[in-house]
């Protein structure tokens, strides 16, 4: 099944997706988050759903204003392909081409970031504040449908309740700088994350799993109606139920967090492209220009850049002596 959380007539509403795009209303449920909390995995939603035949149906998903399918509660997202790596670190960290930490092969690191940004599918992105160098991430993420902690991977399955396409917008100007402090990205990720346009069931996905248990999905990027990137999901260094018990280890995962992928290859992003190439080629993001993703079977979320606001000045830190009581 596919489920969506749109506006209609000041309204918000979740519902089933049919093939033809009309929307099926699901009785009593406020949000997808809180459906997706109140069960205990892929059956309580999928019957869910399934109540929506006894309703009549909604409006066409052309009609309406498509909004995040789900407010997460967390957002970890991955880096899971190595070609990514190769390519983005010269131009945001000056690393060499092809210079992939050895770290990065002990396991799949992660970072969080901001769920209050989380935007539509077809919502306008605005330009990070100070930022002159903005960057789409082409990702799927999947999320979490029961609790765990500690899982192994093949615990992991049963917990991913469904997947959605994932645009972890970036300001690399932004993110170059402040990475240079080695706390991770801060406000080069903070301003929009598109989710959408549906959480596709995991059932859905399982004809696409090949025989080392990854999701072999066509994902293709496009700027202004030109392609840029086209990679396989498939292509990633760990499957989602790794990265899941990852996740887990010595903590919680719970219904509703989002884990990304991280970006894929082969213009996954214009950041790698621009590490291969030596040069900004294609430019940054400026307002006017619109992003398209798409991922083979779950769906295409498409955005348009819009001028953001100025930042408000601060201070430099002020250099304080090391006077002691």
């Amino acid at each position: 099944m596919r489920f969506a959380t749109y506006e209609h007539r000041h309204q918000r509403r979740v519902a089933v997706v049919e093939e033809d795009g009309t929307l099926h209303p699901v009785p009593g449920a406020r949000s997808l988050t809180e459906l997706i909390s109140r069960g205990d995995g892929l059956d309580a939603l999928l019957r869910a759903g399934a109540a929506t035949l006894d309703v009549p149906p909604g409006p066409h998903v052309s009609e309406v204003r498509l909004l995040p399918p789900l407010q997460p509660p967390t957002v970890r997202d991955f880096v899971t392909f190595e070609e990514h790596v190769e390519g983005v670190r010269r131009s945001v960290d000056g690393a060499g081409v092809g210079e992939v930490p050895e770290a990065w092969y002990d396991a799949p690191t992660f970072y969080f970031t901001n769920p209050y940004a989380v935007i539509g599918a077809h919502d306008d992105v605005p330009v990070p504040p100070g930022s002159k160098v903005l960057d789409f991430e082409l990702e799927v993420a999947a999320v979490i449908g029961r609790e765990g902690r500690d899982l192994t991977p093949e615990q992991a399955r049963d917990h991913i309740i469904g997947y959605t396409v994932f645009n972890d917008w970036s300001a690399r100007d932004l993110q170059s700088r402040e990475m240079q402090v080695r706390l991770g990205p801060c406000k080069g990720k903070d301003t929009a994350a598109t989710l959408g346009p549906y959480l596709v069931t995991a059932d859905e996905l399982e004809p696409y799993r090949d025989t080392d248990g990854f999701l072999r999905l066509a994902l293709t990027a496009s700027v202004n109606g030109e392609v840029v990137g086209k990679d396989l999901l498939s292509n990633m260094s760990w499957t989602f139920e790794e990265m899941v018990a990852y996740a887990s280890r010595g903590t919680v995962v719970r219904p509703g967090d989002v884990l990304g992928s991280g970006t894929c290859g082969n213009g996954g992003c214009l950041a790698e492209l621009w590490g291969v190439r030596g040069e900004q080629s294609p430019p940054p993001l400026k307002p006017g220009d619109t992003v398209t993703l798409t991922v083979e079977g779950i769906g295409t979320v498409s955005n348009t850049v819009v001028a953001g606001r100025n930042p408000e000045p601060l201070p430099t830190a002020r250099r304080r002596s090391r006077e002691r009581p």
